[in-house]
């Protein structure tokens, strides 16, 4: 793991104040993010550009989502200590850590085997114990475990997944971005055991959100 030196920090502090110009004003968020090393999540030859408000490549046509569309989507999950968050897209793994350092205990799911197996050892090196990773369908959740207090999205899907409305409990949160080729942020909340409210937010893209495993190729 590489080193986190004077610049990585002041970096970070450069970035915070970019999404604070942006308008993401949540500071516990903004805190978390100022905090944690992006450099950790990426390939080496993106150290230098690690902590610019872009996404980048991490390898099994996946990205890591730029810091902005992070922010925005921790802040509308409003995080709280000790909720029970359901993470559908683990991907490098940096969202995880940001909503497992604003104290909530995160179930974190991956359909792409051999970056599951990447990104929980990365976990298990940064020794974040209120993180479980877990190999799984995103769009079938994790089902033994609901309800969940909140639930996130990190990749673009055509519709609300049904199966992951259903996983949330009585006043909790899906945070999901909807679309094709680019996506509009939606927060649901459950109301009732049959009642869910939309509201939707700014454009976004991400990778689109995929059903089934995706198994190591021989």
């Amino acid at each position: 793991m590489q080193a986190d030196e004077y610049r990585h920090k002041g970096a970070r502090r450069r970035l915070v104040e970019t999404l604070r110009r942006k308008g993401i004003k949540d500071e516990a968020v903004l805190a978390a993010i100022g905090a944690i090393p992006r450099h950790w999540f990426l390939d080496s030859a993106f150290e230098v550009q690690a902590y610019e408000d872009k996404a980048f490549p991490i390898g099994n046509e996946q990205t890591i989502s730029q810091p902005y569309t992070v922010a925005y989507q921790t802040a509308l999950l409003d995080v709280q200590k000790r909720e029970k968050i359901l993470e559908v897209g683990t991907g490098s793994g940096y969202q995880a850590v940001v909503l497992a350092a604003l104290g909530a205990r995160v179930f974190t799911v991956e359909r792409q085997e051999a970056l599951f197996h990447k990104t929980q050892q990365l976990i298990e090196r940064l020794k974040v114990t209120n993180i479980r990773c877990y190999l799984r369908d995103g769009y079938k959740g994790i089902a033994e475990l609901a309800p969940f207090d909140k639930i996130l999205v990190t990749a673009g899907a055509n519709s609300v997944p049904e199966q992951l409305q259903e996983q949330l409990r009585i006043g909790g949160k899906l945070v999901v971005p909807i679309g094709e080729k680019t996506q509009e942020m939606y927060c649901i909340e459950r109301l009732s055991e049959h009642e869910f409210e939309a509201k939707v937010f700014g454009k976004f893209q991400f990778v689109p959100f995929l059903e089934g495993l995706e198994r190591f190729k021989k």
